[in-house]
């Protein structure tokens, strides 16, 4: 059970409370047990007391009546309201600090993790695992406790009443035991089977309801019906599994369970019969074993419910677990703010271990303040390299460095902090423009986000929008243009103000308006700052201090415009293929 004992973690800061809510509820759960007490007192003491007059028996009547009805209604609605709320409390709390410590993991894996993962999984295990195990906390660790304590309670005074007539109660015990072992063991396998089947019709809805537009464009709605019918089909198989072992672990534990009141109702007959045990001793038994197998029967469906959440566990511990593939050296320090210098030295790189290398020993220098272009085929390796300076992934061999300092021995922050991007499909969360926009630097004024947004030709067509800077752009951005959008996005890299830049393909996928805006917003934007640039259209960086050509991941060619174009080698033949497709 080693996923209980990392869950008790997360537990620990609220064992207090814990320990407040058990002793609350086992008052709320002992005052009922008075009943069956309180059955035998009117029927032997009572009810059937000789030495008493009717008279007598009425008032004793109204005593025992009374004081037990004051019990039942003013000391126990405030005990079941605080037992409710200090259970839901904790166990939020701790569900709560849970998802915290899941989001901050999430924000520190690779993005090689998330190329290699579905967003609908990942978000399962954050969303419906973390919940799951909410009822190891509300069962585990508050009701399996409370319902023990009341068979306990149950037993005690029960044996007070009668050893022998106890003995029979409990004499089935031991077989619901060994069955509550022998099911439930299988049962944790099945549900996290059932828990994987649901995070792939999770996973399939996130994907096809974001491309949804494809699927309308294509008119595959009947296509895509039948996908999801087989995906949906694999989580009933699993939770129908699930479901007939769970039902057969109830058919047999719960015949255990009612077999044990005939043998006390018989048993406690015979005794009656027989002389040495009252009637209302036997009444009040009956009663007990109610109040013994009702919670008997909660330990059996507890069984089912903690399964289901340690099931869950592992799944929220496997997320926990994913190794960091890019993370901080133990002696990185913060970099100083930098000038701007480049350098790769012989930097190979793979994505994984059994892949071939997209990167093989690439060297070149950025001087601060140059503008370099990374050209060459689709599939060539310009991306990747974009993405090692930010430190997105690790280089293989070779070393990356900024202002002379390797890049690994730096605080991830401290670097990325110090890098602007724009992509050319960049994201915007649903939220509004000025939110967006803030990204850059979360503390900045009003007037700096105007003023960025002004640098990027941004705030026009922001102002046109219904509500300004305070319109919500939608999922992904969706209701802006993709001109709009990218204008966004660049006015927080305004905002954001680092000395160094990356646009990777900021300008490939725009119409010719808002090209030439954005292109005169980028020209702004990397003044005076390295500039890295992959470019799809050769044409707009021909002013570049140098182009670098990439073929297979190797630096194949390197110069400006014009010693490239005399060399008549790759470049030249990309320039004027791409002008005569013009």
């Amino acid at each position: 059970m080693d996923s209980i004992k990392r869950y008790m973690r997360f537990v620990k800061p609220y064992n207090w409370e814990i320990l407040l809510t058990l002793v609350i509820g086992i008052v709320k759960f002992a005052i009922p047990l008075f009943i069956p007490i309180l059955i035998k007192i009117v029927i032997d003491d009572i009810v059937m007391a000789e030495n008493l007059t009717n008279d007598e028996k009425t008032l004793q009547l109204f005593y025992w009546l009374g004081g037990t009805a004051v019990v039942f209604f003013v000391l126990r609605p405030p005990i079941e309201y605080y037992r409710q709320y200090f259970a839901q409390h904790v166990s939020n709390k701790i569900l709560y600090d849970i998802r915290k410590e899941l989001y901050g993991h999430l924000q520190k894996l690779s993005m090689n993790y998330y190329a290699n993962s579905r967003a609908g999984e990942i978000i399962s295990r954050v969303i419906n695992d973390v919940e799951q195990t909410k009822n190891f906390i509300m069962t585990g660790l508050m009701n399996v406790w409370l319902d023990l304590a009341t068979i306990l309670i149950a037993i005690g005074i029960m044996l007070t009443l009668d050893v022998k007539l106890t003995l029979v109660t409990l004499i089935v015990f031991p077989f619901y035991a060994f069955c509550v072992k022998y099911f439930f063991g299988r049962l944790r396998d099945l549900t996290r089977k059932r828990s994987q089947a649901l995070a792939g019709v999770q996973s399939y809805l996130h994907e096809r309801v974001q491309g949804m537009s494809i699927i309308k464009s294509f008119t595959l709605e009947k296509h895509e019906q039948k996908f999801f019918d087989e995906t949906n089909g694999e989580f009933l198989d699993k939770a129908l599994d699930q479901t007939k072992w769970n039902a057969k672990a109830f058919a047999v534990i719960n015949t255990i369970t009612e077999v044990a009141p005939l043998l006390v109702i018989g048993f406690a007959g015979y005794m009656v019969i027989q002389g040495p045990l009252s009637v209302g001793a036997m009444v009040a038994f009956v009663a007990y074993i109610d109040r013994l197998y009702g919670p008997l029967r909660r330990l059996v469906t507890s069984s089912t419910t903690l399964t289901q959440s340690i099931a869950s566990m592992d799944r929220v511990f496997e997320l926990i677990d994913e190794k960091y593939d890019v993370e901080n050296q133990p002696n990185a320090a913060a970099l100083p703010p930098l000038k701007g210098d480049v350098q790769f030295e012989k930097v190979s790189f793979r994505y994984t271990e059994d892949e071939q290398k997209v990167l093989n020993n690439v060297s070149f220098n950025i001087q601060a303040g140059q503008t370099i272009a990374l050209v060459g085929m689709s599939g060539g390796g310009k991306s990747t390299i974009v993405g090692l300076i930010p430190r997105f992934y690790d280089v293989v061999e070779g070393a990356i460095k900024v202002d002379g300092i390797d890049i690994r021995e730096a605080t991830i922050h401290s670097l990325r902090s110090q890098i602007g991007i724009v992509l050319q499909d960049n994201i915007l969360f649903s939220d509004s423009v000025k939110s967006n926009i803030l990204m850059g630097r979360p503390d900045a004024s009003n007037e700096e986000v105007i003023a960025a947004a002004k640098a990027a030709n941004a705030h026009d067509f922001i102002m046109s929008l219904p509500e300004g800077y305070d319109t919500k752009v939608g999922e992904r951005g969706v209701k802006l243009s993709g001109g709009q959008k990218q204008r966004v996005a660049i006015a927080r890299v305004f905002l954001k103000n680092p000395p160094i830049l990356i646009l990777d393909e900021a300008t490939s996928a725009l119409d010719l308006e808002s090209e030439s805006l954005i292109q005169e917003s980028l020209d702004k934007l990397a003044h005076d700052r390295t500039t890295i640039v992959v470019a799809h259209r050769l044409s707009t960086i021909t002013h570049a201090d140098q182009i670098l050509v990439i073929d297979h991941g190797e630096l194949k060619e390197q110069g400006t415009h014009e010693q490239l174009i005399e060399q008549q080698g790759i470049y030249h033949n990309l320039f004027h293929m791409q002008r005569l497709d013009a």
